[in-house]
């Protein structure tokens, strides 16, 4: 496996394991519609939450929320849109983002980015 896959797929474990230690349910990882993908896709009272996930391993160019740009954005709520229409019922929705800076010898740094 490719580096940069290994790094993205521990970064979405544990974005799973700390968002479940701060209450949310967590419904889907990857899900996956045609081409598009959320990484995770969470319940919180009743707040369907669907989930970027960005990991990196140094802060040197920015935080890893940096490289969500207009056009991830696009694709995450064209995604949604199509989770949406097959799961119907959802008061209320919002987007976030899973920030994880990975340092060696130290415990990873994870921040929350709200409603994006």
């Amino acid at each position: 496996m490719a580096k940069h896959i290994e790094i993205g797929a521990n970064g979405e474990a544990l974005a799973a394991s700390w968002l479940q230690k701060k209450g949310y349910e967590i419904i889907h990882q990857n899900w996956r519609y045609r081409h598009l993908e959320i990484d995770i896709i969470a319940l919180r009272g009743n707040t369907l939450h669907f989930i970027e996930v960005k990991t990196r391993t140094s802060s040197i160019f920015g935080g890893p929320e940096l490289s969500v740009n207009w056009k991830k954005v696009k694709r995450i709520k064209r995604a949604a849109y199509h989770y949406l229409q097959a799961n119907r019922g959802f008061c209320w929705i919002q987007f976030d983002i899973v920030a994880i800076t990975l340092h060696k010898d130290q415990s990873p740094l994870i921040e929350l980015f709200s409603d994006f």
